[in-house]
Order: C-alpha cells, then sequence, then structure tokens
C-alpha cells in the first residue's frame, strides 16, 4: 500500500524490523540555522565564557541520547559519539551536529534531532532581546554505513 518505511501495508504503522540486518558502522551529519539580528549575534559572540552556545550544545547532545522517547517509531541507538559545533556568524548561528554508532539501522534521526534542539536552546536563549529570530534549513548533510 505505501514505501513508506513505517507503514505496512494495511496502512498500520509500525516500527520497523532491523533485527535480521548486520550490524554496520553508521554516521551521519545533520545541520540547522537560527537567522538574528546582527546584534543579537554579536551578544552571542561576547559572551564571557560562551554560555549560551555551551548550553546548545549540551541540549543538543541530551536530546540525540533521548531520540527513541521523542520520536515514537525510532529504535533506541546504542551512540558511539555525538558532536554538536555552533559558529555564530553576523547574522546567524549555524549548528553541525553528527551522530556515530554501530548498529543495525541508522543514526540520521539522532543527528537531526540534536542539531534541532541545539537550535531552538539557542532560540531560547536569545528570545528576549530578538523577537524575529527564525530556525531554518534543518537538514541531513551526511548519511554512511560501513560494515561493522
Amino acid at each position: 500500500m505505501s514505501d513508506l518505511s513505517h507503514v505496512d501495508e494495511t496502512g498500520s504503522v509500525r516500527m520497523v524490523d532491523v533485527g535480521s540486518k548486520p550490524l554496520s558502522r553508521r554516521r551521519a551529519v545533520a545541520r540547522a540555522t537560527v537567522r538574528m539580528a546582527p546584534e543579537t549575534a554579536a551578544r552571542l559572540r561576547q559572551l564571557p565564557k560562551g554560555d549560551a552556545l555551551v548550553t546548545a550544545q549540551l541540549a543538543g547532545i541530551m536530546a540525540a541520547k533521548r531520540t527513541a522517547d521523542l520520536i515514537p517509531l525510532c529504535h533506541p541507538l546504542p551512540l558511539s559519539a555525538i558532536d554538536l559545533s555552533l559558529v555564530v556568524g553576523d547574522e546567524t548561528v549555524e549548528i553541525t551536529a553528527s551522530a556515530e554508532t554501530t548498529a543495525q539501522t541508522g543514526v540520521e534521526m539522532e543527528a537531526l534531532v540534536a542539531a534541532s534542539i541545539a537550535a531552538l536552546t539557542v532560540y531560547d536563549m536569545a528570545k528576549a532581546v530578538d523577537k524575529g529570530m527564525v530556525v531554518s534549513k534543518v537538514l541531513l548533510v551526511e548519511k554512511t554505513k560501513e560494515p561493522g
């Protein structure tokens, strides 16, 4: 009935059965952008210890670890690495998140969740000074699979 991986032939949602798939080393990279006023970006760059950016980085890491709790049909994965970088530009914060595992299914949702939550945390940290911020361009940049 559907080519969607989480929908069976009768149209019901289901968790994909990955039990027969071999373990593979998997990596995914996602990005998100937070657009803001130049003054907001300058304030984020001038923080003495980068507290807002560190908070967003930690939020992204924590969120990646909870992806299966947030997305109903997502498999819980043993993450071996999660990395987030936040780069403040003239009018943006560019967030790049990578996630790695050795498992039977990919880690793209973990990378996407990490980037999204880090972006939302930047938004939350700066919303008091910039009501016009926009979270945009949340996308999967790379997905790789190597034999386990």
